[in-house]
């Protein structure tokens, strides 16, 4: 990291933005909150998101397509469920069609807002 904390209020606020049918990857957020160098940061914070299903966690995934992780190993699958009941497939642990369904349209100067 470059030495700024990363606030996990914000990263779960820009999380709410990203539109059911759509996935965004742990490095977005951390550039959207303002540290790109936080992606691991970004999903430790993730692991632990108080305000699921509301701050849809299981939109983030890796920057290369992989799902990633979403608890313990039976938390994939659910992962990989509730992104194929919205619309994204997954095949062989990536999400097909990427470019067409990543997410990185932040509203980065709603950071003062609440909820």
């Amino acid at each position: 990291m470059n030495g700024r904390k990363i606030d996990p209020e914000w990263v779960y606020r820009l999380t709410k933005q990203v539109p059911s049918g759509k996935v965004t990857s742990y490095s977005a957020l951390a550039e959207a909150a303002g540290n790109p160098k936080a992606a691991r940061a970004v999903g430790s914070i993730m692991r632990v998101n108080p305000y699921a299903p509301v701050v849809p966690c299981h939109r983030v995934v890796y920057k290369d397509g992989r799902v990633g992780g979403f608890g313990d190993k039976e938390g994939v699958t659910k992962k990989i469920d509730l992104l194929f009941r919205e619309g994204v497939s997954v095949k062989d642990g990536r999400i097909e069609d990427f470019d067409r369904v990543y997410f990185e349209g932040f509203k980065k100067n709603e950071r003062k807002r609440t909820g």
